[in-house]
């Protein structure tokens, strides 16, 4: 028999959890333990490798027949920072004025919390018996290095046969009101380096040195100047921030030997990590001199087109709050950048506008109606949705 869950407590539970990435602090073990009370098989997936933590992760399921829904999300969190800045204590889970404070109540502990208690709702209304199967991957290491973590536990489902057909993922995406977007994609995400490299030397004597600063600033305007591109139609254009300039010179009449700086770009579906490698490069060797360049791809931009998966969400959503919501792909890297390799792919949780920030918290009215959207995800997928063929599903 299933048990009810309040989300609210389960919330609390959770943020008085210390797992700062990549500690667990033991809320997989409150997660998990509030899944087996439901029925659900839980499997705790620790990874390992060289030069990262150990990291800790929970697959659990209900059923055993296809399709099989999934909701994904993280418990690790960003570390406090000032912990003296905060109003509240930060693992305290306090409420006040209607809102829940703590880190991790926006990104993404509360949603977690609340895709329990609308699957233990579910399946007391459901009953065993609904047409597949319910599943959350939950990880460790979202806010870490993302190594141990999903794309590791996606690997091993594959190499034993759990198959997911549909996939939501629990991150705060909503700016300033419950309801108003939807992720469905998100862009690409690159970190270049780039250092270049000259001759030492007293700037009384600029002949007898070769300053790198010039090149470096003509490389970095030949990056910066042109847009990349105009956007498309679910994307924003992509966009190139220069995020260092560095030279480590103590002396302001000595010439450098070398100087770097850093740049990130954020890019929609219209690139990819290794053409947009090509042309920075091409850009630095069209300024000339010796340079080197380091480039590091952290995903990939991708888009699950509006179909069936972006129509359930949707609709649940208007169901509860009265609102249709957008579909974007703002924001930063998040693990459907993984999952979307493996089946549609869609996000939707609190409002953003406290995570990672001093005093994060949600409105406690918000718990309770995100665990009604996702009731309604699930009864829209399995219930409303059961007399179309599964492909047609999400």
């Amino acid at each position: 028999m299933t048990k009810d869950i309040d989300p609210i407590e389960l919330s609390r539970a959770l943020i008085r959890r210390a797992s700062v990435t990549p500690e667990d602090g033991g809320a997989l073990d409150v997660v998990q333990g509030a899944l087996r009370r439901l029925g659900f098989t839980c499997r705790r997936l620790p990874f390992s490798e060289a030069g990262t933590a150990d990291v800790d992760n929970l697959y659990a399921r209900y059923g055993a027949s296809a399709p099989n829904f999934c909701f994904a999300g993280h418990t690790d969190v960003v570390p406090v920072g000032d912990a003296a800045a905060w109003t509240q204590d930060p693992f305290g889970a306090g409420i006040e004025n209607g809102r829940l404070y703590g880190r991790g109540a926006a990104d993404m502990k509360c949603a977690i919390a609340c895709f329990a208690a609308a699957a233990a709702r579910f399946l007391a209304a459901a009953g065993g018996d609904f047409g597949g199967s319910i599943s959350l991957l939950i990880t460790g290491d979202e806010e870490g290095p993302s190594i141990n973590g999903t794309a590791k536990v996606l690997k091993w489902m594959r190499e034993n046969g759990e198959v997911i057909d549909a996939c939501l993922v629990g991150e705060a995406t909503n700016p300033r009101a419950l309801g108003e977007m939807i992720k469905i994609g998100r862009r690409g995400n690159l970190n270049g380096y780039l250092t270049v490299l000259g001759t030492q030397g007293h700037s009384a004597y600029p002949d007898l040195a070769d300053n790198p600063i010039p090149r470096l600033l003509r490389m970095l305007a030949a990056i910066n100047e042109a847009p990349l591109d105009d956007g498309s139609e679910h994307f924003q254009p992509s966009k190139v921030e220069i995020t260092t300039i560095d030279v480590g010179n103590q002396a302001a009449n000595v010439i450098p030997a070398r100087a770097t700086a850093a740049f990130n770009i954020r890019f929609n579906s219209r690139h990819d990590g290794d053409s947009l490698e090509t042309w920075i490069r091409n850009r630095c060797e069209n300024v000339g001199g010796d340079f080197d360049l380091a480039v590091e791809v952290n995903g990939e931009a991708f888009l699950t087109p509006p179909g069936p998966l972006s129509d359930v969400l949707a609709a649940a959503v208007e169901d509860v709050t009265g609102r249709r919501p957008e579909l974007g792909t703002t924001g930063g890297t998040s693990d459907a950048r993984f999952i979307k390799d493996y089946c549609p792919v869609a996000e939707f949780g609190l409002i953003g506008e406290t995570a990672h920030k001093v005093d994060e918290n949600v409105a406690v009215a918000d718990i309770k109606a995100l665990a009604e959207i996702y009731q309604a995800v699930l009864e829209r997928y399995f219930v409303k949705e059961a007399g179309k063929p599964r492909e047609n599903r999400c």
